[in-house]
C-alpha cells in the first residue's frame, strides 16, 4: 500500500527530558506515549512538517531541528517512511490546535526503556526514535542536552 510520509519530533530539554504525548490509538484500542507526529503534506519539507506538528498537537514550538532517523514501521505492507527529527528543546507557544493528547509531559528519557517494557511506549517510530536518541549513536544523544 501507498501512503504519504510522516514527519515526527522528539524534543529534548536540558533536563535530558522528551516531550510526549499520551494519547489513545483506535484500531488496537490501546493508550501509549508518542512523539508528535503527522502526514506530510504534498510540496511540505519534512523538517516543517515536524515543527508544524509539534506546534499543533502540544502547544510548544521547536528549538533548532536536525534529522535523527527514517523509519519504515511496516515495510512489507506500506511503503511509508517517517522522518524523525530532534529538536533542542522547546517554548511555550499556546494551546494545541489539534487535540489529539490527553496528556502531554516532559517525560525522563532514563525513563524510556520501563516505559516499553510495561507496554506505555508501543509505537515503533518512537521506541526507534527515543532509544536511538539514548545510544548516542546519532552524535546528540541524551547526554549531549
Amino acid at each position: 500500500m501507498r501512503v504519504r510520509p510522516s514527519a515526527g519530533v522528539v524534543a529534548v530539554d536540558g533536563e535530558g527530558r522528551a516531550l510526549l504525548i499520551w494519547r489513545h490509538r483506535f484500531i488496537p484500542d490501546s493508550w501509549g506515549w508518542e512523539i508528535p507526529g503527522g502526514r506530510v503534506e504534498p510540496g511540505e519539507d519534512p523538517a516543517a512538517t515536524a515543527a508544524r506538528e509539534l506546534e499543533e498537537e502540544t502547544g510548544w514550538r521547536p528549538g533548532p531541528l536536525h534529522h535523527l532517523l527514517d523509519v519504515r514501521p511496516s515495510p512489507g505492507l506500506t511503503d511509508g517512511i517517517h522522518h524523525i527529527f530532534r529538536a533542542e528543546g522547546a517554548v511555550p507557544a499556546g494551546e494545541p490546535t489539534d487535540v489529539e493528547a490527553e496528556r502531554i509531559s516532559w517525560v525522563p528519557l532514563e525513563s524510556v526503556p520501563a516505559l516499553i517494557a510495561r507496554g506505555e511506549i508501543v509505537s515503533g517510530s518512537t521506541v526507534a526514535a527515543l532509544l536511538y536518541l539514548m545510544t548516542g549513536a546519532c552524535g546528540n544523544g541524551a547526554g549531549a542536552g
